[in-house]
């Protein structure tokens, strides 16, 4: 049964996306079968696998949790097929359920339903067998869907920048996940932090992994993603940094930090 991660920040241009969409890539390169969600209506993760997230007949993240939404509020039984919403990318066992920007609506259509926190869940429940690991590409906000995300996850992967006041953000997330776990999903925990975008040339990354590190101890992953201009260069040409370019930092970050979340992941609890 796959594991279900959502990869969460309130910030935005912390590396949130690209950690889904080459974390994702790393672990399909490990012959792990991986769903990717993208939760974030910029469809920046769907578009960064080669998906044209303006495709009118493209079925979207919006309208699962629509049909999902409209069948519970008439208590009638689930039993939906999600299946024409998961598209195949370019990469061997990795697929994703796209979104575009009419995922914004669901802030405003679901307000009101009392079970708008647990729609994502629903969705995951059906399918989360067929995979080793559904990662979720949160937006950068802590609305209805990244709740959705928090209460349907097993933990998280948070992605925090190596720049000024990176650490600030990072105690008020670590707030709202506790408050997600007492309230909505008492199994909810941190998977790992994973420091991002660290140039070894700056005092401030270095002293950002040291506090950090000094902080949140063995919950922050060994493995830190270092500024690659590949990196960067690869959602353009709707690619994985290791179908763009194998040989880069970049892709060997990733690698390492596949190979560091499945040798977590056997020590973690059941």
């Amino acid at each position: 049964m796959g594991k279900i991660i959502p990869i969460v920040n309130h910030k935005g241009g912390v590396g949130k996306t690209t950690t889904a969409i080459n974390l994702g890539a790393a672990l399909a390169a490990m012959e792990k079968k991986i769903l990717i969600v993208d939760a974030d209506p910029q469809g920046n993760a769907s578009s960064g696998l080669g998906i044209d997230i303006n495709d009118p007949k493209l079925i979207t993240l919006y309208q699962c949790l629509t049909i999902t939404a409209e069948t519970k509020s008439k208590n009638e039984e689930l039993n939906i097929d999600y299946s024409e919403a998961i598209c195949d990318t370019d990469i061997d066992n990795l697929k994703i359920i796209p979104s575009n920007i009419n995922l914004v609506g669901a802030e405003l259509d679901f307000v009101n339903l009392d079970h708008r926190s647990f729609l994502l869940r629903e969705i995951l429940d059906t399918v989360k067998e067929e995979y080793d690991y559904i990662l979720i590409d949160c937006a950068p906000s802590l609305g209805i869907i990244t709740t959705n995300a928090l209460v349907a996850a097993d933990g998280v992967i948070i992605p925090v920048q190596c720049e000024y006041l990176a650490e600030e953000g990072l105690a008020k997330l670590y707030k709202t996940i506790l408050d997600v776990k007492k309230k909505l999903n008492p199994k909810l925990e941190i998977f790992g932090i994973l420091l991002t975008m660290f140039d070894s040339r700056t005092k401030l990354s270095v002293q950002v992994v040291d506090d950090v590190k000094n902080y949140f101890k063995a919950m922050v992953f060994n493995t830190i993603i270092h500024r690659n201009t590949r990196l960067s260069e690869a959602p353009s040409a709707g690619e994985s940094i290791i179908s763009y370019d194998a040989d880069s930092r970049g892709a060997q970050d990733y690698l390492a930090l596949a190979d560091e979340v499945n040798t977590r992941l056997l020590n973690w609890k059941k």
